[in-house]
């Protein structure tokens, strides 16, 4: 749970430390609009993704099923700025599928939490196989991070990609050659 009133105290002591004037007229409501921000931003924090993947339906001999292009925005737990990009999400069912939107929903829950893209991707890819329990799992994100082309290195355009595989994926190398050919790799 969000605590609001900490956020906002610290958003006022943030201003002060980089020498801003906390009652001027555009930085009054700021810690308030900070707070509320950080509630939504962070609304990960309390949801559980058992609860999205929990919605399963019958389907007997399904192939690969792929939800591409899924956009996602989450903060860098070291600097606490953007990170977002695409997430790539293919699994394997085993007698059951997910509802499509509900793999988008998944990997809401997670970028929703100060994060790390490799955990990121990780706790994707478990999530399916605790909950859904599919034959594998392949989860690629691609991301632009804020921490390296706002500050530091200054490389605007980079991409870091991640890649989980599980089960027969990890096994199966013409699964993951299947996996990047449905991406137009």
């Amino acid at each position: 749970m969000v605590d609001k009133s900490k956020i906002e105290e610290a958003v006022k002591l943030l201003l002060e430390g980089i020498g801003e004037d906390v009652d001027r007229e555009g930085l009054r409501e700021t810690p308030v609009r900070i707070a509320r921000m950080y509630e939504e931003i962070f609304g990960g924090m309390d949801e559980d993704p058992a609860v999205p993947l929990s919605k399963q339906f019958q389907a007997e001999n399904a192939g690969i099923v792929l939800e591409k292009d899924i956009t996602f925005y989450s903060t860098c737990e070291h600097h606490l700025m953007p990170f977002f990009g695409k997430a790539h999400v293919a699994y394997l069912p085993a007698g059951k599928v997910v509802g499509l939107s509900k793999l988008a929903r998944t990997v809401e829950i997670f970028a929703r939490r100060p994060q790390l893209q490799e955990k990121l991707t990780a706790q994707v890819a478990d999530a399916m196989m605790d909950y859904l329990q599919p034959r594998g799992v392949m989860i690629m994100l691609e991301a632009e991070h804020m921490c390296m082309t706002m500050r530091g290195v200054k490389k605007p355009g980079s991409k870091t990609v991640t890649v989980a595989v599980r089960g027969a994926f990890e096994e199966n190398s013409g699964l993951q050659e299947t996996f990047y050919h449905m991406l137009g790799r």
